[in-house]
């Protein structure tokens, strides 16, 4: 029988908008990996990219702004045999939710964060976003353009502690899908850090932008077993602009180490204390 993963529900995003080269390599990347819907939670914050839950015919969970990982923390934590990806933007995961985003990196849960990051707010109609390029013009800074030095995901990705961190383009869906399975697959936290331009409200990141700049770490053969070669690719920023797998590690997830799931899920267990253990003995 066919397996379907996208839902009857039609997605609303601007005509052109990169994150439905998103939505078409996630969908690839489940088919590759044969996973069943009923196995896999999408959860998401707040904003554009936010809606994509409600595109796929798996579990789902549309939460508040900058909390989708706190929220897959505790699916995962509650049945780590459920394949969890968190959805996002670049100002729900590396704005408001920067916080919750570095400790489960450093904490190395199983789960893969997708970020669709168009360098600007688009949900609220375009303001300068955490990683809005310095100088560039928008609707919260009209007259000087931005001030701040944008955030480097990736850069803050390797320095918290993730075991996988990678970049794609929108607009090649099928390197996006590939390093998407490999995340997926991979035991613990993996960042997939995606170019998704803003078509309404970016006019300068735009898909021909990324185009003319990008190219593939695998193309100059790159060693994403190095940390130090994969933080020197994530400061190369101008004419040319890295995108594939910049780092990966293999070491103990947080579930592992986690002493209440060692007998597995919790749903799987048997409720109360185990039998050699007096809880009046132990607690008082």
């Amino acid at each position: 029988m066919k397996v379907v993963y996208k839902s009857q529900t039609k997605a609303t995003w601007c005509p052109g908008c990169g994150d439905y080269g998103v939505m078409a390599a996630l969908e690839m990347a489940f088919k590759a990996l044969k996973l069943p819907p009923h196995e896999i939670v999408l959860v998401s914050g707040i904003g554009c990219s936010s809606n994509l839950p409600h595109f796929f015919k798996t579990y789902g969970f549309h939460g508040l702004h900058g909390r989708a990982v706190p929220v897959a923390t505790g699916i995962k934590l509650a049945n780590p045999s459920l394949t969890v990806v968190v959805a996002g933007g670049d100002g729900d995961g590396y704005g408001i939710g920067l916080g919750h985003s570095l400790h489960a990196m450093r904490r190395n849960l199983d789960l893969t964060y997708v970020v669709m990051d168009n360098e600007i707010y688009g949900l609220t109609t375009g303001q300068a976003s955490p990683t809005s390029t310095l100088g560039a013009k928008t609707k919260s800074t009209p007259l000087t353009g931005v001030i701040e030095a944008p955030v480097n995901p990736l850069a803050l990705a390797l320095s918290a502690g993730a075991t996988f961190v990678a970049r794609a383009f929108s607009g090649d869906p099928k390197q996006m899908a590939d390093l998407l399975v490999q995340g997926i697959r991979h035991k613990g936290f993996a960042l997939v850090d995606v170019f998704s331009p803003c078509v309404t409200y970016n006019h300068l990141n735009t898909f021909d932008y990324f185009r003319s700049r990008v190219y593939k770490l695998e193309s100059v053969g790159h060693d994403p077993t190095d940390p130090v070669a994969a933080f020197r690719r994530t400061l190369e920023w101008g004419e040319r602009i890295p995108t594939g797998l910049f780092y990966r590690a293999e070491r103990p997830t947080y579930e592992d180490l986690e002493p209440a799931l060692k007998d597995g899920p919790l749903p799987h267990q048997r409720a109360g204390f185990p039998p050699d253990v007096d809880p009046l003995k132990e607690f008082y």
